[in-house]
């Protein structure tokens, strides 16, 4: 079989640094995987080149054997152990530019290698390694009241439908693992897995701190002046607050447990903050007018 230059397979020169041979692998990697490249042989032999090139340059040890012997790296250590036994044999050879101790020749180093391993020195064994599956990242969209419930949500990922269990209570940005979901691995290799992010959208009506809600309730002058109740949303419908005579604008008060539900603890929720909007009247009849007149002279 003929040789390959790992160098070359991943468009690389000798001296590439670590990070070089990465940012190689992982360019090359997406664009041959066979999901992207279904029913594709080449690419899928490529692929395999590429994985197979990554393995030995991205391991110091490995790569500093295959600098020197190159294709014959993985008998390295026998043909160091012969060499020793032989007590050296001196001089320099070439193998697609790369360098090691010879014989003499060419065809004694080769001789070697043929009667050490039975006629695998003139050419290079190519084992089919198994390799796992890529990664899928995938962003999962929620409204505030969504990621407040537990509930199931189908999904399509990598041309698959996978049902998922959205636990209560999940924060804005928060990845979850599924493990075995991603793409498939080649030659027998495990499957990458499904990494999935939460975006939770804004909501009009509420504010998130951790498991806290903050909103605004609008009161008006005379139940602020007098007090009563009012109505206020939740996340769980509306609930009734009683307000106390003479509430000033921006008063707060807490709804204790009427909060965003805390992760996977079942009954368990932070508070709701209400903030009281004071809303003056507008248009006022004369009448109105006179009898604010008049209150305004009893309060001076």
């Amino acid at each position: 079989m003929a040789y390959i230059d790992y160098y070359k397979v991943l468009g690389i020169d000798k001296n590439a640094s670590e990070n070089d041979i990465k940012k190689a692998y992982r360019k090359l990697a997406r664009k041959y995987h066979p999901d992207v490249n279904p029913n594709n042989p080449e690419a899928s032999k490529r692929f395999q080149e590429i994985n197979e090139a990554n393995e030995v340059l991205s391991d110091a040890e490995k790569r500093k054997k295959y600098d020197q012997y190159g294709e014959h790296w993985q008998h390295a250590d026998a043909y160091q152990q012969a060499q020793q036994s032989r007590g050296g044999f001196g001089g320099q050879a070439g193998q697609g530019g790369y360098t090691y101790e010879s014989f003499g020749d060419e065809d004694d180093f080769s001789d070697f290698f043929q009667s050490m391993f039975g006629g695998m020195g003139g050419g290079r064994s190519r084992r089919q390694s198994p390799y796992r599956g890529q990664d899928y990242n995938a962003e999962l969209h929620l409204e505030l009241s969504e990621a407040a419930q537990t509930h199931k949500r189908t999904l399509n990922v990598g041309g698959k439908n996978i049902r998922i269990t959205i636990p209560t209570g999940v924060e804005n940005g928060q990845t979850i693992k599924i493990p075995g979901h991603g793409a498939a691995g080649v030659n027998g290799g495990p499957a990458g897995d499904l990494y999935i992010t939460f975006v939770l959208k804004d909501d009009p009506r509420f504010k998130r701190k951790g498991y806290d809600l903050y909103t605004t309730v609008d009161l008006d002058l005379y139940t602020a002046l007098l007090g009563g109740e009012l109505m206020a949303d939740t996340l769980n419908g509306k609930v009734k607050i009683k307000v106390a005579p003479e509430t000033q604008n921006g008063t707060r008060v807490k709804l204790k447990g009427k909060g965003f539900p805390v992760y996977k603890q079942e009954g368990q929720f932070g508070d709701l903050y209400l903030t009281y909007n004071l809303q003056i009247p507008r248009n006022l009849t004369e009448k109105e007018k006179a009898l604010f007149a008049q209150l305004a002279k009893e309060r001076h």
